[in-house]
């Protein structure tokens, strides 16, 4: 009661701790599921064994996800959205330095996100291959370029007017990038050498930009 002896509205305290174990359990899911597609193939998992792996039940499956293929979409877009914050972190903290300072950031903020889970990149990629909608990875391959397209504009170095549109630069960096990890995680999954990985798209990024860009010879 208050001090005034009129009862106080209860404090709704149960809302947050719901939420925590809804997230906890619909993460717990997403990591068996990706353990598993480590494992074996896509096809042959079983919704069943992620909730085994996950420790949870088959009810608490369909809660969040209404069916494995739901499952998988999520965890693929989720990776994909990991890997497009680390390209604007890079961006932001390395925003008026010179071009070739920033593609090189940007460049390492996504060879970083991907050290130590090789085996889980290689089945993300091969399972995008399989799964993913068109419009779904068209949204998303441009969510990347635009990013590009920021980095660009972040640069205390661009010449003005471009040589280029900057949005055919950009389209091109994420096509050299993606395609250079991507290969390399699908042949390589389980020794991608990320070091020479990242020299090999800095040569590639560097010389391209230098031309298109920066009015290189």
């Amino acid at each position: 009661m208050s001090a005034a002896g009129k009862p106080t509205a209860p404090t709704p305290s149960r809302r947050r701790p719901r939420q925590s174990r809804a997230r906890h359990t619909a993460l717990a899911l997403q990591q068996a599921f990706v353990q598993l597609l480590v494992e074996r193939d896509y096809g042959r998992i079983t919704i069943r064994e992620i909730v085994l792996v996950a420790g949870t039940s088959l009810g608490s499956f369909y809660d969040y996800f209404a069916s494995k293929e739901d499952l998988a979409r999520v965890c693929l877009h989720l990776r994909s959205k990991a890997l497009l914050a680390a390209l604007h972190e890079a961006i932001e903290a390395h925003r008026g330095r010179p071009l070739a300072e920033l593609v090189e950031a940007m460049l390492h903020s996504q060879i970083a996100a991907h050290q130590g889970a090789g085996r889980e990149w290689g089945a993300h990629y091969l399972l995008e291959r399989h799964l993913s909608g068109a419009e779904a990875y068209r949204k998303m391959y441009q969510r990347f370029v635009d990013e590009w397209t920021t980095g660009f504009a972040a640069a205390s170095d661009l010449p003005d007017p471009l040589p280029v549109p900057a949005q055919e630069a950009a389209a091109v960096c994420q096509a050299i990038l993606y395609g250079l990890i991507a290969h390399r995680h699908l042949s390589r999954p389980e020794h991608p050498d990320l070091p020479a990985l990242e020299h090999q798209a800095s040569l590639a990024l560097q010389a391209y930009l230098h031309t298109a860009l920066a009015g290189g010879d």
